[in-house]
């Protein structure tokens, strides 16, 4: 049961993007496993899926009334008949995630340029961080195509750049910060050894601070968001409730210690005890102010998405601005009525 009443309590079922321990869909269970639905009288029911197109498909196939998705998946899986879903809640900028450079190359990649030519690695093909990669170098002048891509489980990729086997990879934490730490603890506990020199993995570019994003990427952009289905009514009363339950739980991650949060949460969102508190870490920073994107955000996004590769030709895009796609009034009201929302 999806969208409807049940008593006083509105069912909701949403589809997430996964892994379920991707950083950018964290205040979702965490407004699941702290009660902030519940407190909102929102029976919501979150369904993992293996990834952001799959999400977007369940949302699309009506599996669900919501996906918590990237804007590229939404767009190009998740409309019916061309009818675009609409953002109700923005996550994040950007995927957290950085472009690292091998030690074998830090002569020679100094600049996204230079990757022209160049092996770079990536975790996976489809990823939000291929998508990252291309937009970067649109904006270096590179064609992707130009940029021999290998695709490598994320600890294998950690050993292929280490080794040079790829000039460059981009990764997400708990990686970024393993790499780059364990390279400045060699350096500093072997200084002058040719072996220090071998390990110090050093970032090109960083996405996972909103500032840093809207450096590289040439504008504020929103990557992942909560997403309504085009067909689904869903009253403007939880609407409010499921953006404020939201405000509370990205409250709550960007003040809370990861150990803390990890308490309530399922094992499969936390992963690896160890490196949990990094993937925290590494995404306090993307997430939106407030859950609030602007149709200037929105044009600067799909611009950029429709730079790695254009929209069907069925999709519906407004002919005048971009608000068609926006649903402020929730957030807005669900903002004025809690100031100071409590954690």
């Amino acid at each position: 049961m999806t969208a409807v009443g049940v008593g006083l309590w509105a069912a909701i079922t949403i589809a997430v993007a996964g892994p379920a321990t991707s950083a950018e869909y964290l205040p979702l269970y965490v407004a699941q496993s702290e009660g902030y639905f519940a407190q909102e009288k929102l029976k919501v029911t979150l369904t993992t899926e293996r990834s952001e197109s799959d999400a977007a498909q369940a949302m699309a196939r009506g599996r669900a009334d919501f996906a918590a998705t990237s804007l590229d998946a939404a767009y190009r899986v998740g409309h019916i008949k061309g009818a675009l879903p609409s953002l109700l809640f923005g996550l994040t900028a950007a995927p957290p995630v950085a472009i690292l450079v091998s030690p074998s190359h830090k002569e020679t990649v100094r600049s996204p340029r230079d990757l022209r030519g160049q092996p770079v690695g990536l975790p996976g093909v489809g990823t939000p961080e291929q998508a990252m990669l291309a937009t970067i170098l649109v904006r270096a002048g590179v064609k992707i195509h130009h940029v021999p891509l290998r695709s490598f489980s994320n600890r294998a990729l950690a050993g292929a750049l280490e080794q040079g086997e790829v000039a460059a990879a981009v990764m997400a934490d708990p990686w970024v910060t393993r790499l780059v730490d364990e390279s400045v603890a060699v350096r500093g506990a072997a200084e002058g050894e040719p072996r220090a020199e071998k390990t110090a993995v050093s970032i090109l570019v960083d996405l996972r601070t909103r500032s840093d994003a809207a450096r590289w990427l040439g504008a504020e952009t929103v990557h992942a968001a909560l997403f309504l289905r085009a067909d689904t009514v869903v009253g403007e009363q939880d609407l409010v409730a499921l953006a404020r339950a939201l405000l509370r739980a990205v409250a709550r991650i960007s003040d809370t210690p990861a150990e803390t949060l990890a308490a309530g949460l399922p094992a499969s969102v936390i992963g690896q005890p160890g490196d949990f508190a990094l993937r925290v870490a590494g995404a306090r920073q993307s997430y939106l102010p407030g859950g609030r994107v602007t149709e200037g955000m929105l044009k600067a996004s799909l611009t950029q998405a429709r730079e790695r590769a254009e929209l069907l030709a069925a999709v519906k895009l407004p002919w005048f601005g971009w608000s068609p796609l926006l649903l402020t009034g929730p957030l807005e009201r669900a903002t004025v009525a809690s100031p100071a929302l409590p954690r």
